[in-house]
């Protein structure tokens, strides 16, 4: 391949003197072609109108010391050589219009000439590929022993250097370290999503949509994307996070948008909002699909725009406000439903994160409770563990279909805290653990009646008259046979968890078929369960 040149004429580096004295001293350009194991094909020499001259004198001995070098001229005049903006756009044109031939020519950036501005223009340029190449740095030798001097040639795919790959790729561990609250997760799905979110958090600014079942850690992680930003200097203000369930009528507006004294009454004074407030900085809407449509349209524009109107103000406020929303709603069909705006969906939901239940994240489950034990000892000031077999009891149970975690890491961190509480001298014991398991069971199933239907998830999936026909007994099995349908991807997986033990003693077991016969039984199937037809 061709081996291409760009360089600018050093007006002061390349005149070094007159007649044969400029053969004294290392002149930058010519010292490009005097190496012999670096044989340029053609210069592309760029220069003003005052340097044509000094252009032909260099070109002249570049022919001398390099005959098969072919010097190419290029008038460029920069109309302030010190102003970044014209000397970039300058440079940009010219690169722009210029015919570059990748698969035949290979492309160097000469950055030893030309003014300091000259020089980052050509390294922006370089780096975003405008100008498909590398970057070619030349020096003179220390004591000036040879008047070729030296040269470097810098790739700018970061990648190809070993040593600052790994140091990328050890920040970027730092990051997604972080995220997860320093919690070693093996979840795959949920790994990848943490991963490409801690990339999102460093290179966007854009809204994110943090979707997932209550208890999930929608707003814990909302403020470790803001931490992580602070950390890189994306922002700089606050991290202001409100639950927007708590917001109705005049308050909704008010809170979010500020207000005007005499706005409304009981509108003794000025308010800022939490937009306001959040200038520079992170705002966390969490449960966003509880606001109203008023409150949502002027949301948009306050995204989209970065200003709003306070309420009972006649002039629009401003605050460069980052967003992160948070539901557990479906807001797709909250849209359809005309509940959600769909232009507000369409602007928030750009990056989008669906947080997996902790059942659905079952083999985390180890590593979240030492989290939790570390959290509870660092509060209380005194350090709490289990012994072994407390452990084993409280694993067993976590994990059996028994164990609903209908809230989430906030059923996991108030079990934990309980447990630790009472723990004497810090040890959490068998005793401690199966009491444990009792609380959460009758709380479990207090939450599960609490709505004074109950039973109501078997009541939705049968004709009134075969729902009335079934004894109590059978009402428990099939509840807890559906919700558990409800958290499984398959029937199989399904059957692991509600024969999990008595499948171990069977030579061969079938657990699609088990759980299959049970739901017909009553009439049932898998899929209506799922909501699939």
């Amino acid at each position: 391949m061709k081996k291409v040149v760009f360089s600018i004429l050093g007006t002061t580096l390349d005149r070094r003197g007159k007649g044969n004295e400029r053969w004294e001293r290392w002149r930058p350009t010519l010292s490009m072609c005097q190496h012999e194991e670096f044989a340029v094909d053609r210069l592309e020499l760029l220069f003003d109108n005052h340097s044509k001259n000094l252009a032909k004198q260099v070109t002249e001995d570049v022919l001398l010391v390099s005959p098969e070098t072919e010097v190419t001229h290029h008038i460029v005049n920069f109309p302030s050589p010190w102003d970044f903006e014209s000397v970039y756009s300058t440079l940009f044109d010219f690169a722009s219009n210029y015919t570059f031939k990748p698969d035949s020519e290979e492309y160097l950036v000469h950055i030893t000439t030309g003014t300091h501005v000259a020089q980052i223009c050509w390294f922006l340029l370089t780096e975003a590929r405008q100008i498909p190449g590398k970057l070619l740095q030349t020096s003179p030798t220390k004591r000036n022993e040879t008047l070729t001097g030296q040269y470097q040639i810098i790739d700018l795919d970061l990648s190809k250097y070993d040593q600052m790959a790994s140091r990328f790729n050890q920040e970027h561990q730092k990051g997604t370290h972080f995220l997860k609250s320093g919690i070693e997760t093996k979840n795959p799905t949920f790994n990848k999503m943490i991963e490409q979110l801690e990339h999102v958090s460093i290179r966007s600014s854009e809204p994110i949509l943090i979707t997932g079942p209550t208890g999930a850690g929608k707003s814990q992680l909302a403020k470790k994307v803001y931490d992580l930003r602070k950390q890189k200097a994306k922002l700089e203000g606050k991290f202001v996070a409100v639950n927007c369930a708590t917001l109705r009528g005049d308050n909704a507006m008010s809170a979010l948008f500020g207000h005007k004294k005499g706005a409304f009454t009981g509108a003794t004074s000025n308010r800022p909002g939490l937009l306001k407030e959040a200038n520079n900085g992170l705002l966390f809407l969490d449960e966003i699909a509880e606001l109203g449509l008023d409150e949502q349209a002027m949301l948009l524009s306050a995204i989209e725009s970065k200003q709003f109107i306070p309420f009972g103000a006649d002039t629009p406020a401003c605050s460069n406000f980052q967003l992160i929303a948070g539901t557990n709603k479906d807001l797709i069909s909250q849209a359809h439903q005309g509940k959600f705006r769909e232009d507000l969906l369409a602007r928030i939901d750009l990056w989008t994160y669906k947080l997996p239940s902790l059942k659905e994240r079952i083999e985390d489950l180890d590593a979240n409770i030492a989290f939790e034990i570390e959290r509870f000892s660092k509060k209380s000031g005194y350090r709490i563990h289990f012994n072994k077999t407390a452990k084993d009891e409280y694993l067993r149970f976590s994990r059996s279909a028994d164990a609903l975690w209908s809230a989430n890491f906030r059923d996991l961190n108030s079990s934990i805290t309980r447990m630790g509480t009472l723990a004497d001298g810090g040890r959490i014991t068998l005793s401690g653990v199966k009491e444990e398991i009792e609380r959460l069971k009758t709380k479990w199933r207090t939450t599960h009646h609490s709505s004074g239907k109950p039973y109501e998830n078997v009541r939705l999936l049968l004709p009134a008259e075969k729902f009335d026909a079934l004894d109590h007994y059978d009402l428990a099995v099939l509840s807890t046979i559906v919700e558990t349908c409800k958290k499984s991807a398959s029937m199989a997986e399904a059957g692991r968890q509600l024969f999990n033990i008595s499948r171990k003693a069977k030579a061969s077991s079938n657990d699609s078929h088990r759980v299959k016969q049970i739901l017909e039984k009553y009439g049932m199937a898998f899929e209506n369960i799922k909501g699939r037809p």
